[in-house]
């Protein structure tokens, strides 16, 4: 049995509805403005939601959104005119799972809402599931053998508790949207959007009308709306990637936002008023930028109330065996890998990682994909981690802490060369940059077989 709202100003049409679910096992109730209907969803929880478009106090688009923050996975179908098809298309892209046009068959209707119930179960489960299986996994995503790391991690419970906003620096692909993540489901927004938006790939107009949203009069003269960023992320938190990447107009523009807390869309003079969490991120050095005169100083101490910096993985190389654990463990459905190699785990750490965290989750699902064996072993391993492509400058030997002696290290060398190359001594001369006689003459000297 399911509990399915009408929200329609037109009372016939909550009728008709209510009447073609009679002969089921559904409860239908009717609200007759979006209000009313924001009050009942509150109340409670409904697994289907009949939605006019067209009321009297909110607009349709706004009042999903709204809907969808109480509850995520309900299931919403459209109910619209035929004039307004392309808005109903556009809800759902916004998350609506389909619509219906008036006037409706009820067949249509009754069709439409068991598909629509279906795939909210369907997906309230899936959610559940996959939080099942994760919750201890990426409870590890957050210790660390590094104190520096930890620090950050340790922080994570104070900065959440408090609505100021948060700067995060450090490399690409260090961990700062997930460290975003975890602050915000830490905090009272946890059930409210989490919205992100990155600065570094677009042009100063999209920018402005992708976080800040615009309004414009259509040839017939009506009005066109879109919602920028900063209202799907009303009472949750946004988070801005790069925002080193804002011009100076529109640096402007969100300082107004944090400090008065409304904005205007572009093309309109009407304020909006909003209350959102703002953590922002930047790879590059902002102090540098405000010396360069490309970033506002007043906007970045109102950024850098909470400042966090997360250390590269170079700097943090303690971590990179329980990281590729916790990878092996997301991408390794079959549990087909079951111990890495000692000189595996040499050349991972050894590694300097320029794409950080990013680079090795994406190295570790290559070689799930890939292996056939339970062991992790170093011809498993990409070619830019063996020190094989010209561009990679860090060495494939490990000298011990009390000193190196030079015969043992041709020797090993030469073993490294052999192994990376199934014992082909011409390719093994060729990593090395030798010749094969050369290679054949250090292999008798070494009575290496």
């Amino acid at each position: 049995m399911g509990k399915i709202l009408v929200i329609d100003d037109e009372e016939y049409i909550g009728w008709v509805i209510k009447k073609a679910f009679e002969p089921t096992s559904n409860q239908v109730s009717l609200c007759l403005s979006g209000k009313a209907g924001l009050l009942e969803m509150q109340r409670q929880s409904y697994d289907l939601i009949f939605l006019d478009l067209r009321l009297p106090d909110i607009d349709g688009m706004d009042l999903l959104l709204e809907l969808k923050k109480i509850q995520q996975h309900v299931a919403v179908i459209i109910i619209t005119a035929h004039g307004s098809i392309d808005t109903a298309i556009e809800c759902m892209k916004r998350g609506a799972f389909d619509y219906i046009t008036k006037p409706f068959d009820v067949d249509e209707l009754l069709l439409q809402a068991q598909k629509a119930m279906e795939m909210g179960r369907l997906r309230g489960e899936l959610s559940y599931l996959r939080g099942e299986v994760i919750k201890d996994i990426d409870d590890t995503r957050f210790s660390s053998n590094n104190e520096r790391v930890n620090s950050v991690f340790r922080s994570i419970a104070q900065v959440a508790e408090t609505t100021a906003t948060v700067l995060i620096t450090g490399e690409n692909g260090t961990g700062k949207e997930l460290l975003a993540r975890r602050i915000h489901q830490k905090s009272n927004r946890e059930n409210y959007a989490f919205v992100v938006y990155n600065c570094s790939t677009e042009s100063e107009i999209t920018i402005d009308s992708e976080l800040f949203g615009s309004e414009k009069t259509n040839l017939i003269g009506e009005m066109e709306r879109t919602l920028g960023k900063f209202e799907l992320a009303d009472n949750g938190t946004i988070f801005i990637e790069e925002v080193g990447a804002m011009s100076l107009s529109i640096q402007a523009k969100l300082l107004r936002l944090i400090e008065e807390k409304e904005f205007q869309r572009v093309g309109s003079n009407s304020n909006i008023k909003i209350d959102v969490r703002i953590i922002a991120t930047s790879s590059k050095n902002l102090a540098v930028a405000i010396d360069e005169g490309t970033f506002r100083e007043d906007l970045y101490y109102r950024l850098n109330v909470l400042p966090l910096e997360l250390p590269p993985l170079r700097q943090r190389k303690e971590d990179i065996i329980d990281l590729v654990d916790y990878f092996i463990k997301k991408y390794d459905i079959g549990e087909k890998i079951s111990e890495i190699t000692p000189e595996a785990i040499k050349f991972l750490k050894n590694y300097h990682w320029p794409g950080n965290i990013r680079e090795l989750e994406n190295v570790v699902e290559r070689i799930v994909i890939l292996s056939e064996e339970k062991t992790l072993r170093v011809n498993n391993l990409p070619m830019e981690i063996l020190g094989q492509r010209k561009n990679i400058k860090e060495p494939i030997i490990y000298f011990p802490e009390e000193g190196i002696n030079l015969e043992v290290v041709e020797r090993e060398l030469i073993l490294k060369a052999l192994k990376l190359s199934g014992q082909n001594q011409s390719k093994a001369a060729g990593l090395l940059s030798i010749t094969r006689s050369a290679l054949i003459y250090r292999m008798q000297k070494h009575h290496i077989d």
